[in-house]
């Protein structure tokens, strides 16, 4: 009898493990292979899926070993999945010619969702100012409608901490986070132009206080001067915008100002000099051979112009 008695309790602990265990199971996200034509891009999606090197080189790794690190979706209402993290690869699975991916199918909250497809995308190695701007700004707002806290009275507080999480979690300051948000307010033209690097990040940010209409009488100044601001500039233009003073005429008469910078120095990107002297070279030593060079070539044009 007590023999069976302790069959009894053993085979209870057995049927109770088994359970937990099929319950830990069915929690565990699983990778289902989905259509790929079933997957569809983030609503309003903030970065930009480019056909450029990288993309061919993911092309060719995808044609060749598949896909190997699942997406993460979630069901669509109107069925279907949405793409949360993973929309170049499944760009590059679709000019590979592949029918189906792996995906890890995840129920989320639009909040919740916006917040994992930011982050996710942020981990890349470049990216554009645009992209972050409008991911910042949509990552603030899924922040402040996920924690709005009954104890908090004042709503600058609540934003506040918002800022400083989007920040934390970025590496950068808060400053910084609403300084990329500013950009959001740029009509496209000028914000397709800080991503090419035409206008840097620091006039642009001026000029995203200027209004639409005079955001595109400034693009017809800078057409008209083929001159790009300076910061400077771009803080004499905002501040005639603020005052109700900014005309065409007068942001062309600013953008034809010669800049000091370019009165006083001349340039040249690091990574531009590195190309033509070895690794091993000191700036000091880079700027010595440079001006020897410059030397022998002034020595020549003169022997030229002698003759």
């Amino acid at each position: 009898m007590p023999i069976d008695s302790g069959n009894l309790a053993l085979k209870g602990l057995d049927d109770l493990f088994s359970t937990e265990e099929n319950r830990q199971e069915e929690q565990r996200e699983q990778v289902q292979q989905i259509p790929i034509d079933a997957l569809h891009p983030f609503t309003n999606h903030p970065f930009k899926v480019l056909d450029d090197e990288a993309m061919t080189r993911t092309v060719e790794s995808i044609a060749q070993y598949g896909v190997l690190a699942p997406l993460i979706a979630r069901p669509r209402p109107e069925g279907g999945y949405e793409i949360i993290s993973g929309h170049r690869r499944q760009y590059a699975a679709k000019l590979a010619g592949l029918d189906t991916l792996p995906v890890i199918v995840r129920q989320m909250s639009d909040d919740a969702a916006v917040i994992l497809m930011v982050d996710s995308n942020l981990q890349r190695e470049h990216i554009l100012p645009s992209e972050k701007a409008f991911a910042y700004k949509m990552k603030l707002d899924a922040i402040k409608n996920q924690g709005a806290r009954s104890d908090l009275t004042s709503t600058q507080v609540a934003q506040k901490l918002s800022v400083e999480k989007v920040g934390d979690d970025a590496g950068v300051s808060k400053d910084t986070i609403r300084r990329f948000i500013r950009l959001t307010n740029l009509v496209p033209e000028l914000l397709d132009m800080v991503d090419e690097k035409k206008i840097s990040f620091n006039p642009a940010v001026e000029l995203s206080y200027l209004d639409e209409s005079q955001q595109r009488a400034f693009l017809e100044a800078m057409d008209g001067t083929q001159n790009a601001p300076s910061v400077s500039q771009a803080q004499q233009l905002k501040k005639m915008a603020q005052c109700g003073e900014f005309t065409y005429e007068k942001a062309f008469d600013i953008l034809g100002q010669e800049k000091k910078s370019e009165q006083d120095t001349v340039t040249i990107k690091n990574d531009i000099l590195r190309k033509y002297f070895p690794r091993s070279y000191t700036p000091r030593q880079m700027e010595e051979k440079i001006i020897q060079l410059l030397d022998a070539w002034q020595k020549k044009q003169q022997r030229h112009n002698e003759r």
